[in-house]
């Protein structure tokens, strides 16, 4: 029997960390870091309150562009005039977490008040590792908001069970490879399906889309998302990929790509036109189904 356990353990690897024993439990844990993270940047400056938060490895994409890494990130903020000064808290609606609960997003209203006491609502959309430290950002994101709107909480995103994922390097990277692919497809189809008909077919029934100032919360849904990124006109009139980076959770369901959006026309001088940050956050209900961004 204990040679029995001994081959056991060899193939499949050390097992991670227990986590805890139900999906409700590890989200709670999730929203309950963000919330506490919201209260401690009250007590102090936006970037000390934000960057408290995020991993050495964080990618923050903003208006100038992408920063990697921790010191990249926090000067990307300090350049906004507006984050001069200013505190800012928050509160998360939405959260969603892998199968192995380790990886997790929020996604929420900040409210932001500038160093001449203007009062700023904003979006944001947060991808999570849960690390030795704690849950921290690895993926960031804000959008322009017209006004807070009730923060009324929204179902959240939970596999059926938490399982503990296998420390097996090759497969977590033919994870990570299939959700790369599967972003690279989703531009490649929009060239031909459209825009809108890809935003359909890529996107999960209940996924959401921070959307712009005048979407009072999120747009809610893969047919409303498709519907207003391009409804059904032919063609795309952009492109995109992973080119930043792809980060998956060891247990294959859940995952978050980051890249640029580049136009497919050239500017005014015909040169090719500069691209625009994003990141897009998948999941699918295990490694064998199909992916389908769940946020973005």
């Amino acid at each position: 029997m204990r040679t029995l356990i001994f081959l056991v353990l060899l193939v499949a690897g050390p097992l991670a960390q227990a986590p805890p024993a139900t999906p409700q439990a590890v989200v709670d844990q999730l929203l309950a870091a963000d919330r506490a993270f919201s209260s401690a940047s009250g007590q102090t400056d936006l970037v000390s309150g934000l960057s408290a938060m995020f991993a050495d490895d964080i990618v923050l994409t903003y208006a100038g562009g992408i920063a990697v890494g921790k010191p990249a990130a926090v000067a990307a903020l300090q350049t906004a005039p507006a984050n001069a000064g200013a505190r800012a808290e928050w509160t998360p609606l939405r959260a969603g977490i892998s199968g192995d609960g380790r990886h997790g997003f929020t996604a929420g209203f900040m409210h932001l008040r500038t160093a001449d006491g203007k009062s700023t609502p904003l979006k944001y959309l947060a991808y999570w590792v849960r690390q030795p430290a704690g849950w921290r950002v690895v993926a960031y994101k804000r959008g322009q908001a017209r006004a807070l709107p009730p923060l009324t909480a929204m179902a959240n995103v939970l596999p059926v069970t938490v399982v503990n994922a296998l420390n097996d390097p090759d497969r977590i990277e033919q994870y990570r490879q299939s959700l790369a692919d599967a972003e690279t497809a989703f531009s490649a189809d929009a060239q031909t399906l459209g825009i809108g008909a890809a935003f359909t077919h890529y996107g999960s029934p209940d996924a959401i889309n921070l959307g712009g100032p005048d979407v009072a919360v999120f747009l809610v849904g893969n047919e409303a998302i498709g519907a207003a990124v391009g409804g059904g006109a032919p063609g795309s009139p952009v492109r995109w990929g992973p080119d930043v980076r792809t980060i998956v959770a060891a247990s294959g369901d859940f995952g978050v790509t980051i890249g640029h959006i580049i136009p497919n026309a050239p500017g005014p001088d015909g040169k090719p036109q500069p691209g625009r940050p994003f990141f897009t956050i998948w999941s699918r209900a295990n490694p064998m189904a199909p992916w389908r961004y769940i946020a973005e």
